[in-house]
């Protein structure tokens, strides 16, 4: 499906997948290397992911996510990650540019600046784990389907459990967890509300 328009439009939630088919994880990792390139603030890339693409390891996780059966169904399940500590990312991220000559020293620190400066704020770091993940996730989701997967994501899952059981560091922030997979059943097309009830033009 090479039309964007096309693509969107028929993304549609899957929950009934065929559990008989796999996903090779070449194939995971190319989708979310897809994923890693959403943007995201100072291109920090305040994400992570934990793929579970084992049926034993979908049934640990299944009763974390409230026994919804399309987890244990689906040929893999994603768990987007948010970095609650994305300032640490600067070295990473900026060094290699400015060893390139496409970033000065000084312009490195005055970003580092912006962002230490952001992270210091107390609501930030969740906010911004939360937001940039998101647009991984989503990514992830319409890169999915581009390449003939279906996906479903999930927001009703014990977060705690999950870190608890999966052993996940406190540097992060468990955002959703997506399904991928085949469907036995196709997923329900939804209604939309008019999108003129939901723009509104300022003056």
């Amino acid at each position: 499906m090479s039309d964007f328009f096309e693509l969107a439009a028929s993304r549609h939630s899957t929950k009934i997948y065929d559990p008989a088919i796999n996903i090779s994880e070449d194939e995971l990792i190319q989708l979310l290397k897809v994923a890693g390139q959403a943007p995201s603030a100072w291109n920090l890339q305040q994400w992570r992911f934990l793929v579970f693409n084992k049926k034993e390891v979908q049934q640990r996780l299944l009763p974390i996510a409230y026994n919804q059966q399309q987890v244990a169904d689906a040929s893999a399940v994603i768990c987007i990650l948010g970095d609650l500590e994305g300032n640490n990312n600067i070295d990473p991220v900026f060094d290699p540019a400015v060893a390139a000559g496409e970033m000065t020293p000084e312009l490195k620190e005055i970003l580092a600046g912006q962002i230490n400066g952001a992270y210091n704020r107390p609501d930030y770091p969740r906010d911004a784990a939360i937001l940039n993940s998101s647009l991984a996730a989503m990514q992830f989701m319409l890169a999915a389907k581009a390449a003939g997967w279906d996906t479903c994501p999930i927001g009703g899952f014990n977060a705690d459990a999950l870190v608890s059981e999966f052993q996940v560091s406190d540097r992060y922030l468990p955002t959703m967890l997506i399904t991928i997979g085949k469907p036995l059943k196709e997923a329900r097309a939804t209604d939309r509300l008019p999108i003129e009830q939901l723009i509104t033009f300022m003056k």
